[in-house]
């Protein structure tokens, strides 16, 4: 069986340390292993970054940016290779893996952007003979921790504006799914990246805490659950590091009585069941609003459901492919029964789901609740599976409040056709990114992508404009150059002008 290794040093790295099994979602087989690394092999690759830290950031912002055109140039010729790794070791559907990557790509766009995004803030004569200036410089060696759900797409969120703002990276991805972004940061090399700027290591906790002790790495971002970004996030400020943790989600989309419920419908079936329900901001609840609308949705939501072409991630012409491990498929099944134990309404029951030919893989259906109360498991814990559950409310007033209690603040939408309506909630609503008639309200590459409340720990966003001052650190420059032939007197008041 062969194994996943660790990219050090421009080079592929056998340790013979422990390893872990990667599995085919959709089969339950382990198709190859994955070596872990030790807290040794991180400082390794903490080195190698070190090292080569100061010729990279000394490179023009200009010829950064070219590499990240040859980067992208590649990524778009090996789409289909790249999109058949995902869906083999994630399970998600072809389809689904080629627009997570498309979406990656956009980050590496605008990375290419690098040298007028670091520009800095130039003012002449801010007193007699006396220039000053903001310069934004790297920080050094930073790190990212991301997720099995995108295993292309988050890692691209993140290093290639951080390499591009002239840092030097180290990736750990998910352990889970890691052959394709392994793959991609090959790719980045063969585009011309210098050995050491960009390191991949996979591991698990102890992989994770040797980032985070490490006095080397100046930054960690991470994307995942809420527990563990709140842990990266004390652990690592405590160590005076720069962190950005995005965490969990349970996202609302509220359905008004003048909405155009076929276009709801549509948008609300990709944005549940997409990707089995694995994205961060999949939506799990919709709010409905009236007795009336919360029928009609279901009416027309059941049939649709029940309808869901589900089958092996690399078949073509999916709806839906299987949950990435047996341990998530379970835990899905788990909060089904808990809805049910609970007294919400099974209206599409996904349990005891079999896929000829596919019987050991890890398929939940997709499922649909109604008469969903706050008060229940499913309601306020995030679920991560193909799992819609309908809550039923008499105003958009009290629709908000339901979403404004929530722990989480990820992602939101409304759909209605009053202008009026879609302002309030986009002004009151207290989430951080917000959708009119939009399900998946993710933001492009050149804004910024966090939540609020517990789904974001630090002040900043990633990629976007946040991202780069995320990467980068301001440095004020003050600079006088007196005539010769002048001579002034000592100051000792405090100078201005």
């Amino acid at each position: 069986m062969s194994i996943v290794q660790h990219l050090i040093h421009g080079e592929l790295v056998t340790k013979g340390e422990r390893t872990a099994d990667v599995f085919n979602p959709s089969t339950g087989q382990a198709v190859r292993k994955v070596e872990l690394a030790s807290r040794a092999t991180i400082q390794q690759a903490i080195d190698s970054a070190k090292a080569a830290f100061p010729a990279w950031r000394n490179t023009p912002p200009a010829k950064r940016a070219q590499v990240m055109f040859r980067f992208k140039q590649l990524l778009e010729q090996n789409e289909a290779k790249i999109s058949q790794m995902i869906s083999e070791e994630h399970g998600k559907t072809l389809e689904d893996a080629a627009g997570e990557l498309k979406r990656g790509i956009e980050n590496v766009e605008f990375a290419c952007a690098a040298p007028e995004l670091l520009k800095g803030e130039y003012s002449r004569n801010v007193g007699p003979n006396i220039d000053a200036w903001s310069d934004f410089q790297p920080l050094g060696v930073v790190a990212g921790i991301t997720p099995f759900n995108f295993p292309a797409m988050v890692p691209l969120w993140m290093y290639p504006l951080a390499i591009a703002c002239g840092n030097a990276f180290i990736l750990k991805p998910s352990e889970r799914d890691p052959s394709s972004t392994l793959f991609i940061a090959q790719l980045l090399l063969e585009a011309g990246l210098p050995k050491g700027i960009l390191n991949v290591v996979h591991g698990d906790k102890e992989a994770v805490d040797a980032l985070i002790e490490a006095p080397e790495v100046k930054a960690l971002s991470f994307v995942g659950s809420t527990p563990i970004a709140e842990y990266i996030y004390a652990e690592g400020t405590k160590r005076g590091k720069r962190v950005q943790a995005l965490g969990g989600a349970k996202n609302h989309a509220v359905l008004m009585p003048d909405a155009d419920l076929d276009n709801a419908v549509s948008a609300l079936m990709g944005a549940a069941y997409g990707s089995c329900g694995e994205r961060c901001m999949a939506i799990s609840v919709a709010v409905c609003v009236g007795d009336q609308v919360a029928d009609a949705l279901i009416a027309k939501l059941e049939p649709q459901i029940k309808a869901l072409k589900i089958g092996a991630g690399t078949s073509c012409g999916l709806d839906m492919g299987p949950l990435v491990t047996a341990a998530a498929r379970d835990k899905v099944l788990g909060y089904i029964d808990d809805g049910v134990a609970a007294g919400a309404r099974l209206v599409v029951d996904g349990r005891g789901l079999r896929v000829a030919g596919n019987e050991d893989g890890y398929f939940v259906g997709g499922t649909l609740f109604d008469n969903v109360t706050p008060d229940m498991r499913i309601y306020k814990e995030e679920i991560f599976g193909p799992v819609l559950c309908v809550v039923r409310v008499s105003s958009l007033e009290q629709a908000m409040q339901l979403i404004n209690e929530h722990e989480y603040g990820n992602g939101t939408c409304i759909f209605t056709r009053d202008g009026e309506a879609a302002r309030l909630f986009c002004d009151e609503i207290e989430v951080g990114m917000v959708g009119v008639n939009v399900p998946l309200p993710v933001p492009v590459s050149y804004h910024s992508f966090g939540g609020w409340k517990r789904s974001l720990f630090g002040d900043l966003h990633a990629y976007g404009p946040d991202g780069v001052r995320f990467y980068t650190r301001r440095k004020a420059i003050t600079q006088r150059w007196p005539q010769r032939a002048s001579h002034e007197a000592s100051q000792f008041a405090f100078p201005s002008l």
